[in-house]
């Protein structure tokens, strides 16, 4: 089951676009390489790792293929915590962080020199020790156990520790000490730096600042990375992956089979995952924390674990929870769980969806307690906000003498959930039932009007919901999250439904206005930032670029609704943080949008070039925009 929180996140960042109007060009031939989607990394990476005023951006070159897909994996994840980097990689599926992975372990940059560490010779002395020897008293390995005698690592997903800087590595061993970076458990590391003291680790990450890299250590075989009596010295226990589910999961007798088959699809329509499952955690055993302006909630385990799950609810218990928000002992449930819509579900879907969670391997996973602000998490407050914004069964929709009409209808207001995201909210987090677009939390991303976009067809929006693509353009950002992970496994007559309901949304076209143009300056600047950073994949007329075939790659601007849209928020995060677009069967490796790093004015004058070039007629973006927006 989905929460509205993590499903604001599954926005349409981008719902593209109309055909361009006829000054703009055709999208040209694009280049369908693995250099071209790396862009998005070198971005800000450069050939050797470079320092920034947020500080140093590591190399990737040369590093083992496996440690850097391990690595974009944990951001990805949330066990290291980067929020431009969890933003850009949200949405990457395994696939192409591989892909991504193997190319910069193909490169071979110069090492910059080493820098002379500024120790005494006591401190140099213990930190060498640390290095080759560990800490036996201490129960510790020494560093060349997993790096090797020559420090450079194993070649596939140990690191080198050489030829990096001081600060940077320093950076790496406080973010483990502090849980800011985390492997999977047992984390070897992060147990180790906290048994050493702060004044050890300095020492260590000095000491190795300084030492040169060998000519031929990256020649290495793997077999000669560990140094001799290496296997012999006190260790700690590391995990080699992520954990797997420890219960095999039952088949269900043949005539329970249908029914768990038709919960699986209600699970896909309704994106459970989104919330249920980090990326590479355990099937639908809980989610991480999800923010919200009232604080913190975490999406409980859905398997049929009797004591952290499911395992002791009835199918009766279960229908409660969608249909009224009450949990198996009656108590009220947050609003986060989104039955505000999942109150318009039918109790044959209920029901399979509970057979379908009940098949699942039980894991055993407690949920975390919430973190909310005194009142918003307690019965007194849920009571008060369910007797004003919350009806069982909500309002009843005409019937509809179209049964393609009626199901796309059905699907969007219930087990999609999407006007958990597209309908405004109140202070008080309830939802209108007008699906006219919001502001997520955060501000970060304003989720768009549902209504098909002017000069979009229900065969468009097929293609957009299965493929992550179509002849307009892409969805990338949050929504490209959904389509990776709900909407491309649709069955077909369900995505044509939708689709014909989103039509049938669209409002009569209106009489478009037109606003004052900016000043010359801001216009002259921005063409300046749009020439020098966008045009080269955009194209010079906002054109964009189309794949091998024929489909959208890089996204039109000229003539996407979504540039002149009131709010900027979107705009603003692709533009500071880029992202991918989706991952599907039909389109596994999507091209990316790499961040910029652009002054306030810079960016107001580049969005206003959009906003304002090939026929649109949006309003101008000042720089009190940019920071009343905040991607």
């Amino acid at each position: 089951m989905g929460c509205w929180l993590r499903l604001m996140w599954a926005v349409l960042a981008v719902f593209l676009a109309p055909a361009a109007p006829a000054s703009a060009q055709a999208p040209r031939p694009f280049a369908d390489t693995t250099e071209q989607r790396a862009q998005a990394c070198t971005a800000c990476h450069g050939e050797q790792g470079r320092a920034s005023a947020a500080g140093y951006v590591p190399r990737l070159a040369g590093k083992p293929a496996q440690y850097l897909f391990e690595q974009t994996q944990a951001f990805r994840d949330g066990r290291r915590a980067h929020r431009g980097m969890a933003l850009l990689l949200h949405n990457v599926d395994d696939t192409l962080l591989r892909e991504l992975a193997e190319h910069f372990a193909r490169q071979r940059p110069p090492y910059p020199p080493p820098v002379p560490a500024r120790l005494s010779p006591a401190d140099a002395e213990r930190a060498q020790s640390l290095v080759h020897r560990g800490l036996p008293s201490a129960r510790l390995p020494a560093c060349a156990t997993c790096h090797g005698q020559h420090l450079m690592g194993d070649g596939r997903r140990v690191p080198a520790l050489l030829g990096l800087p001081r600060d940077y590595l320093l950076a790496q061993l406080g973010a483990w000490r502090e849980g800011r970076r985390r492997g999977h458990e047992p984390d070897c590391m992060a147990e180790l730096v906290r048994r050493l003291p702060v004044a050890d680790l300095a020492a260590v990450a000095s000491w190795l600042a300084a030492q040169p890299v060998p000519a031929d250590a990256a020649l290495q075989p793997a077999s000669a990375a560990r140094p001799p009596g290496a296997d012999a010295a006190p260790g700690l226990r590391c995990a080699d992956g992520p954990p797997a589910d420890v219960v095999p999961a039952v088949s269900p007798p043949p005539a329970r089979a249908a029914l768990v088959e038709q919960g699986r699809r209600v699970a896909l329509l309704g994106n459970c995952a989104g919330c249920h499952q980090p990326p590479g955690g355990r099937t639908l055993s809980g989610g991480p924390g999800l923010s919200t302006p009232f604080g913190t909630v975490y999406a409980g385990n859905l398997t049929p674990d009797p004591r952290t799950g499911l395992g002791a609810w009835s199918a009766e218990d279960f229908w409660q929870a969608l249909q009224h928000g009450r949990g198996r002992d009656g108590r009220r449930l947050l609003p986060a769980f989104p039955y505000t819509s999942y109150t318009h579900m039918t109790r044959a879907d209920s029901d399979a969806l509970f057979a379908f969670l009940q098949s699942l391997p039980p894991v055993v996973q407690p949920r975390p307690a919430h973190e909310l602000r005194f009142p918003y998490g307690t019965q007194a407050a849920l009571v008060a906000w369910q007797a004003l914004f919350f009806e069982p069964g909500g309002r009843q929709a005409a019937p509809s003498a179209d049964p393609l009409l009626a199901r796309g209808r059905y699907l969007v207001e219930g087990p999609g959930h999407c006007l958990e995201c597209h309908a405004p909210r109140n202070r008080w987090g309830a939802r209108s039932d007008t699906p006219s677009g919001g502001l997520m939390p955060g501000g970060a991303w304003w989720a768009p009007p549902l209504a098909a976009p002017p000069g979009q067809t229900a065969d468009d929006l097929v293609a957009l919901l299965r493929t992550g693509r179509n002849r307009h353009g892409s969805a990338v950002g949050p929504m490209a999250a959904v389509v990776s992970a709900s909407t491309q496994h649709w069955a077909d007559a369900d995505l044509r439904a939708v689709a014909a309901y989103l039509v049938w949304l669209r409002p009569p076209a209106a009489r478009p206005t037109t606003q004052a143009g900016a000043s010359p300056g801001r216009r002259a600047l921005g063409q300046r930032v749009y020439e020098q950073h966008c045009a080269g994949c955009h194209g010079a007329q906002g054109q964009g670029a189309a794949g091998a075939d024929g489909r959208s790659a890089i996204a039109p601007l000229a003539g996407n609704p979504s540039v002149t849209l009131g709010p900027v928020n979107n705009l603003l995060s692709l533009l500071r943080h880029g992202g991918f677009g989706a991952g599907t069967v039909a389109h596994p490796r999507p091209f990316g949008m790499p961040p910029h790093t652009l002054s306030v004015a810079e960016q107001a004058a580049v969005l206003t070039h959009l906003r304002q070039s090939w026929g649109h007629a949006g309003a101008e973006v000042t720089e009190v925009d940019v920071f009343t927006a905040r991607p």
